[in-house]
């Protein structure tokens, strides 16, 4: 299938998870753990940070896509006002490794960009969507493991932002 294909498919899809909830997990629900390779060569999991701080994991549809590109640019320029809090963000995509990461280098992405071609940690946070991408969903999840959050209203021009303002709605300590 060729990227146009592909893309349009992707438009397709979002719109259609759009009107349906992209995750069966809710508020309160230990998160799914998961060991994914990310953009910088490191493997990252959810085990690492219990404990230790808040893990912001933001799933995304597609590298090179427009509504993905405009939220990785965010997190880029804004980053530093969700590095203010006792969080770690990450962005995570069901896209091969090498694709996310020429994406994180065209984007300049200081934060790990996770790969899950398998689409094992997708399926287990419920994010995979009918065209087997990720439905765009963050999820904040606090230091004991569990979900303090799902949102699925992800605006990517103001996706730093926002994520910061969730973490102070949600009381996460400022960072030392």
């Amino acid at each position: 299938m060729n990227k146009l294909v592909t893309r349009l498919l992707l438009g397709l899809s979002l719109l259609l998870a759009a009107q349906a909830n992209a995750t069966d997990l809710k508020v309160g629900d230990k998160a799914p753990d998961f060991r994914l390779q990310a953009t910088d060569g490191h493997y990252y999991q959810l085990s690492d940070y219990l404990g230790k701080q808040t893990l912001v994991l933001a799933w995304y549809p597609m590298a090179n896509t427009r509504g993905c590109t405009l939220e990785c640019k965010s997190l880029v320029e804004k980053g530093d006002l969700i590095r203010q809090y006792k969080a770690v963000y990450m962005m995570a995509s069901v896209d091969d490794l090498e694709d996310n990461q020429k994406f994180a280098k065209e984007q300049k992405a200081d934060f790990p960009m996770l790969s899950d071609p398998t689409k094992e940690t997708a399926k287990a946070y419920d994010v995979l969507n009918l065209v087997r991408v990720a439905s765009r969903v963050t999820f904040y999840i606090g230091e004991d493991g569990t979900i303090l959050k799902i949102d699925e209203d992800i605006h990517p021009k103001t996706a730093a932002e926002d994520i910061a303002a969730n973490l102070a709605a949600l009381g996460i300590a400022k960072a030392e």
